[in-house]
């Protein structure tokens, strides 16, 4: 595995996790708001062939 793709996969699951936590009754939102921000900002570049090539995510918004 590439060195960027094991850091990639990481911080993707902990994001998810975060979103599950996010929507559990009782979870803390102002971790939630402080710490998602910082943790989408640590992405590594994605590893090759994660996306099409012909993909703009700029077009998704």
């Amino acid at each position: 595995m590439c060195p960027d793709c094991e850091d990639f996969a990481r911080t993707v699951l902990l994001l998810g996790q975060l979103a599950l936590y996010a929507d559990m009754a009782g979870a803390d939102l102002d971790f939630v708001d402080v710490v998602s921000p910082s943790l989408a900002m640590s992405l590594p570049e994605p590893p090759p062939d994660t996306f099409p090539d012909d993909s703009d995510p700029a077009e998704d918004f």
